[in-house]
């Protein structure tokens, strides 16, 4: 019975886990940064603002890009006086192809 409960306890856990970070990057900027990052493995915020589809101001970027890298989904390295960010688990933008498998996209 306490085995059943402690897996129990993880699942659940993992769950959760998965809800923040799918919370985290449920924004079409995030999931196109994510995109940038998978194909250049890494960018500094200009490079990223170069890049995107839309025109975002770079404050704004920035608050998604500290978001992402708050939760855990981006890490970060300061060059002088740029930042440049990738992807903390590279396997994260395998949700894509998820998505296209499923009917309901």
């Amino acid at each position: 019975m306490a085995q059943e409960t402690t897996s129990l306890i993880r699942e659940v856990q993992r769950l959760e886990k998965a809800a923040e970070v799918l919370k985290t990057i449920a924004h079409p900027v995030r999931l196109e940064v994510l995109n940038l990052l998978e194909l250049y493995k890494e960018l500094t915020v200009s490079g990223i603002q170069e890049r995107l589809s839309v025109p975002i101001e770079q404050s704004m970027l920035s608050h998604h890009l500290i978001k992402m890298k708050d939760k855990g989904v981006l890490l970060s390295q300061k060059n002088g006086v740029s930042v440049a960010y990738r992807l903390a688990e590279p396997n994260i933008t395998k949700i894509f192809s998820c998505m296209e498998m499923c009917s309901i996209f």
